[in-house]
């Protein structure tokens, strides 16, 4: 009687071979994209990993999840006159299956790092997930704002609360309602946009622009230089 085993496995190896391969052609597109961008910039590109970013910046709460951290994939640039960091970022989390074996997962998101040009202070602005609500039903509550909408789509947190609403006054309020969602963390100089994906060419930009409009809302009281 004849088996289909044997054809049955050719095929499955076959079509991990054929994943792999085009898993490379894509990684390759994606580094001469980025390249490709940062010369349109006149910036430069790296694609060695880079395992300090957490270090330089260590109150970006993204940058320091799982193990195994590095940023892969850099594009370093000037925007409008601000310095940037563009990449992908690369972590590992363990868990255990149901037989109690332990398995390794592998995240990767992107994000993009812009240096502020003024003294700035900690700041945590992100869209409210499921967790945030229930947080906030046992009294875990995040800073509130005059628009129902912004607290509504928005988590902030901040240790100055009267930082946060210095920076979200209602004009930076209206544009991150209608811009594309991002989260943002502020440190002491500068600001991280992520969204918990990988980015495209164009993602990076809106992430840059984001960041961007958010600091040239900054009222003048808050813009001594750092």
């Amino acid at each position: 009687m004849f088996s289909f085993f044997p054809l049955i496995l050719v095929a499955f190896v076959v079509l991990v071979i054929v994943m792999i391969v085009a898993g490379f052609a894509q990684a390759r597109r994606r580094r001469e994209a980025l390249a490709a961008w940062a010369v349109s910039r006149g910036g430069r590109f790296s694609e060695h990993h880079e395992h300090d970013l957490e270090h330089r910046h260590p109150e970006f709460d993204c940058l320091r999840c799982g193990g195994n951290r590095y940023a892969y994939n850099l594009v370093r640039g000037d925007s409008h006159g601000r310095r940037f960091c563009a990449f992908d970022y690369h972590y590992e989390t363990r868990s255990r299956d149901s037989k109690g074996r332990s398995k390794t997962s592998h995240h990767h998101f992107s994000a993009v790092i812009l240096e502020a040009g003024i003294a700035l202070k900690p700041l945590s602005i992100r869209p409210e997930g499921i967790f945030d609500k229930i947080s906030g039903f046992f009294g875990f509550d995040d800073i509130d704002f005059e628009s129902a909408e912004f607290s509504r789509r928005f988590h902030v947190k901040a240790p100055d609360r009267r930082w946060a609403y210095d920076v979200l006054q209602p004009i930076t309020i209206e544009y991150l309602l209608a811009a594309p969602p991002h989260s943002l963390e502020f440190d002491h100089a500068a600001v991280i946009a992520w969204t918990g994906r990988c980015f495209s060419v164009a993602q990076f930009e809106s992430a840059i622009t984001v960041i961007e409009q958010v600091l040239e809302r900054l009222p003048s009281y808050l813009e001594a230089p750092s």
